[in-house]
């Protein structure tokens, strides 16, 4: 089966079978339409008023439907640990499991259906983290898919043969991605082999975190990892803004000549680095990564953690500033939360088309760029059932100017009363 065709629901996930009919919403394209959703899958997209079967109706007059976005690169761990930096932060059981549930709550709220999380194994927690994050992923099951990235910290020589056989037990435990910090081991080389050698075992993606500052240590781990099935993704690659133009050229074609997917996080760094600095605080050429053909995704990073203590998680904030800052159209920074995100996540393709996954999100607004803006009012959509919402009304007091105007209001004549 080809990777853009539609792709069954993983095995052991829940589907709702109850019929939905999303009403009058509006496409990208600018069509308007009714979408029937069952067992998990778009079943019908017709123009509006077309599906009149029988089943919940939900009324999408004034929203875009948009495929639902994706978060490649999260520490749900570590996530909300900022308010409370007057103590020490715990990594009890229960309290790593409480942060990683609320994290992935929030990452849903704003329309992020499915979730990978890179979690630090070793340390005093030894695997601690790493079962309490499963945990949460268990407790979650049919609200968001949470997938576990397990980081040991160093792998290569007597001080690394630990973190080895923890890498493998975490793998065993039901972490779905192996991945680490190469640039923080003794030998980074070494380490990406150790991280390649238990992924081929397994059969699991890799991903790395790397700044991409140092050309000729990035092009040894393209080499090493190009051509990897499954695939290789490397985050956040920041340094690479700060290399010399022709230098980071070359750099983005080896990364592209190796298939490996960059995972950027425009919202800032995250604590997996374990590092402060310009490159920390800066975001990967996108422009030139495209151009040289490397695929691109993006991720939010630090959830309000000591890395970013007013991280919002919201992959829709990451689209933005991609299209402000980074001078990407609007439909494309979007890509890189959704299209592009799914992809590095090895997850089914989406389009609101008949025989996809039933991953959407509703945004209040007529245009993606609309949607980037001012997305306060969410309908998230996850295996065919709606599994958050988020309404936003915004009032203003009477005013002459806006009323000879014409302006539009939402739903309130004044202050504190209900409008008509």
């Amino acid at each position: 089966m080809s990777d853009s065709q539609p792709q069954p629901p993983d095995e052991g996930t829940t589907a709702d079978t109850t019929a939905l009919v999303l009403c009058g919403a509006l496409l990208s394209d600018g069509r308007t339409v009714d979408v029937r959703l069952g067992a998990g899958r778009i079943e019908a997209v017709g123009t509006a008023g077309s599906l009149t079967s029988p089943g919940t109706r939900l009324d999408l007059a004034g929203y875009l439907l948009l495929t639902a976005p994706a978060e490649p690169h999260a520490h749900n761990d570590t996530a909300l640990t900022a308010l409370t930096l007057d103590e020490p932060v715990s990594y009890a059981p229960e309290d790593v499991q409480r942060r990683a549930t609320e994290a992935a709550l929030l990452q849903l709220g704003h329309g992020a259906t499915a979730v990978r999380s890179h979690v630090r194994i070793g340390d005093a927690q030894e695997l601690g983290r790493m079962a309490a994050v499963l945990r949460a992923r268990r407790s979650l099951r049919g609200l968001t898919d949470l997938t576990a990235v397990a980081v040991p910290r160093l792998l290569t020589g007597v001080a690394g043969a630990d973190g080895l056989a923890m890498l493998r037990d975490a793998v065993k435990m039901g972490a779905g991605v192996v991945g680490g910090c190469p640039d923080l081991d003794p030998d980074p080389a070494g380490y990406v082999e150790a991280v390649l050698e238990v992924a081929a075992e397994h059969g699991c993606p890799v991903d790395l975190h790397t700044d991409g500052d140092d050309p000729a240590r990035l092009g040894r781990l393209a080499a090493m990892a190009g051509g990897m099935r499954p695939g290789v993704t490397l985050g956040p690659c920041a340094g690479l803004a700060w290399l010399p133009a022709g230098v980071a050229a070359r750099a983005a074609d080896q990364l592209a000549a190796a298939g490996v997917t960059v995972v950027c996080l425009p919202q800032g760094g995250c604590g997996g680095m374990e590092r402060e600095g310009p490159a920390q605080r800066s975001v990967a050429p996108v422009r030139l990564l495209r151009a040289a053909g490397v695929r691109v995704a993006a991720g939010s990073g630090a959830l309000r953690d000591v890395s970013n203590p007013v991280g919002r998680g919201d992959p829709l904030e990451a689209a933005y500033l991609l299209a402000s800052q980074s001078g990407l159209r609007a439909a494309d920074a979007y890509a890189t939360v959704s299209t592009a995100a799914r992809a590095a996540m090895g997850l089914p393709e989406v389009r609101v088309e008949a025989g996809f996954p039933a991953e959407l999100l509703a945004v209040r607004g007529d245009r993606i760029e609309g949607a980037l803006s001012l997305a306060y009012s969410r309908i998230v959509i996850h295996r065919g059932r709606v599994v958050a919402r988020t309404s936003a009304v915004r009032e203003y007091c009477d005013s002459a100017a806006a009323a000879a105007l014409e302006l539009p209001r939402q739903g309130r004549s004044d202050f504190g009363h209900p409008g008509p």
